[in-house]
């Protein structure tokens, strides 16, 4: 199928859809590089305009995992124009646009359509020098993992359009999904780091593993170091497991090792399908600590949370 849409192989394409990264990235000339992505999904908190201000974060962020500077912005749109009041669009967009402001980029155009669920998202175009992009392929033996946001925003998602979510969680929620990975990327550029991804859709061990079989490489992951948002086990014991969630474990179980302590709820908190999540860093084991201390100093809910290692591609061993 990748194959019939095209690959990486044309003049000018630096990633493309042979070895799929964060963004798409295109050699503009031998300095710099055009880095573009898209994404859009439908309302996961109440608030139209956290909304939007969440699916902004969200569409900067594979601009950041790349190591790039996002240029400007367009929005996708779909809205029940006939169903819903046109205010509520307004607010989506004046949360889209003020995160976009926030992070310096301008939205500078866009497209809508009359759907029957709300969706909204950007096309945001970014540039870097060829040379300071982050690929997933980029991982060395021995590196250690630094994860720069806490886990759980899919499976508190659901527990918000369940009714089932406590305000804790809901709040330290929103404020992880608001916050923009540009600080985490600003602090690893200091450091001898390796590979960069975001943590999204595919759940930690979903992305982990992606960037390890990228770099031919397998990884170790300490569970009890993983970052959990508050209330998040409480939340999936309760049943709250977005489907996404259940489609990441059944996806990579095959390929993961679970230590036998690991219970059914542990097994899926590490699959949960994220919006907005942090960056997943590889950086060099002598430096690592002093990464971990500058994230943690800047506010981040940072932590090292295992190892890049010799075995099987993208096998990941979660203890």
């Amino acid at each position: 199928m990748l194959a019939v849409l095209g690959g990486g192989d044309e003049e000018g394409v630096l990633i493309g859809l042979d070895a799929p990264d964060d963004a798409a990235v295109y050699a503009w000339d031998d300095d710099r590089a055009v880095v573009s992505t898209l994404d859009f999904f439908t309302p996961i908190v109440d608030d139209p305009y956290l909304f939007g201000a969440i699916a902004a974060t969200n569409a900067l962020s594979d601009i950041y995992a790349m190591g790039a500077q996002p240029l400007f912005a367009l929005n996708i749109v779909a809205f029940p124009v006939g169903d819903l009041d046109m205010s509520i669009l307004g607010d989506i967009l004046r949360g889209g646009h003020d995160k976009a402001k926030e992070a310096g980029v301008p939205v500078i155009g866009g497209h809508s359509i009359d759907d029957k669920e709300p969706k909204y998202g950007m096309v945001v175009i970014g540039s870097a020098a060829p040379g300071e992009l982050f690929r997933k392929a980029d991982g060395r033996t021995g590196d250690r993992l630094v994860i720069t946001k806490a886990i759980g925003t899919g499976m508190i998602s659901t527990a918000i359009k369940r009714g089932d979510a406590p305000n804790e969680a809901v709040e330290a929620a929103v404020q992880s999904m608001l916050l923009l990975n540009a600080g985490a990327l600003a602090t690893a550029r200091g450091f001898d780091v390796g590979a960069i991804t975001d943590v999204t859709g595919f759940g930690l061990l979903g992305h982990l593993s992606d960037l390890a079989r990228l770099s031919d490489l397998a990884a170790v992951v300490e569970s009890r170091n993983v970052p959990l948002l508050p209330r998040v086990r409480e939340i999936v014991e309760r049943g709250n497991v977005p489907g996404g969630t259940r489609r990441n474990f059944e996806h990579i179980d095959p390929i993961v090792s679970w230590a036998p302590s690991l219970s059914d709820s542990d097994k899926l908190i590490l699959c949960d399908a994220q919006t907005s999540g942090g960056l997943l860093i590889s950086v060099a084991a002598a430096d690592s600590r002093a990464l971990l201390d500058e994230l943690l100093e800047s506010g981040l809910a940072a932590a090292e949370i295992g190892e890049l290692v010799a075995g099987v591609p993208g096998a990941v061993d979660v203890r």
